[in-house]
This record gives structure tokens, sequence and C-alpha cells, in this order.
């Protein structure tokens, strides 16, 4: 088998690229605009723009002969998702251990009476507990405390 002279030739050491700018530095200090979409967003949403009617009653079409996607899409788009809002419930402050216990009853109480849903019920409890866990943290460090010194 022959070689050609190509082959037999050594490869040439490539220069390292010149650097316009020190290590960690960014080429682009100003960076992309704030708001700036991506080509192929803008591209799609020009396409979208002359079809939205067109694939809006298609999806409604096909919600109301059965398909449950185009039903959901339907719904999610109708309806908005559930946000936080703020609780009231008369809940007692917790700045001791017991105090903590009487909190989650009165918690317990308000879900159960359909003044807290449960998931609200459901944080604040966990609220609670983190509270007592650090109270009595708190009061474990100054019973070590106590301890050491008294040995000391």
């Amino acid at each position: 088998m022959e070689t050609t002279q190509a082959e037999n030739t050594p490869k040439r050491k490539r220069k390292a690229p010149s650097k316009a700018w020190q290590p960690g530095q960014s080429g682009n200090p100003k960076g992309r605009p704030i708001g700036a979409r991506n080509r192929a967003t803008l591209l799609a949403a020009a396409m979208l723009d002359s079809e939205v009617e067109a694939i809006t009653k298609a999806v409604i079409d096909a919600a109301k002969s059965g398909d449950m996607t185009a039903a959901r899409i339907c719904l999610e788009r109708l309806v908005p998702p559930m946000r936080e809002r703020p609780i009231r419930a008369n809940i007692p402050s917790a700045t001791t251990a017991p105090q903590c216990t009487t909190a989650q009853a009165a918690i317990l109480s308000a879900v159960v009476s359909g003044e807290l849903m449960p998931g609200e019920g459901q944080a604040l409890s966990a609220m609670v507990e983190n509270q007592r866990r650090a109270i009595e943290t708190t009061e474990l460090e100054q019973r070590i405390a106590a301890l050491e010194s008294r040995q000391a």
C-alpha cells in the first residue's frame, strides 16, 4: 500500500488564538439585553400569530368532542392556578414548647371546622413544629452550658 506525500508530512502545530481579553473577563460585558427574545422564539411567535384563531378553534373543538388533553389545555387557560393567600386564623403565639402544643391543637380545630383548608393547616403546623424544635434546641444549649459551668 502506497502512502501519499500528505500522509508523510508532519502536521503543523497550530498557533494558539490570541486572547482579546484576560481569563475570567467576559467577551460581552454588557451581556444580553434584558427582555431580549431568542430568534427561534420570535420566529415561532410570528408563525403562530397568523394561525392563533384556527388553532384555538381546533383545540376547543377537540375538547368538546372528548379529547381530555385539549380540555385540560382549555381549562388551564381559562382558570388560572390558585395562588397562595394570607392565612387568617385565630392561633395563639408559641414561644414555649407547651404553647406549641396549644397552637397545634388550634390549627387542627380550625381545619376540622373548615376555617382553614387542610393544606393551609399543614403549612401552619409545620411552622409551629419548626418553632418548637428551635425552642427545644435553645433550651438544650442552655442546659448543657449550665452543666458544663457546674463541672468547671
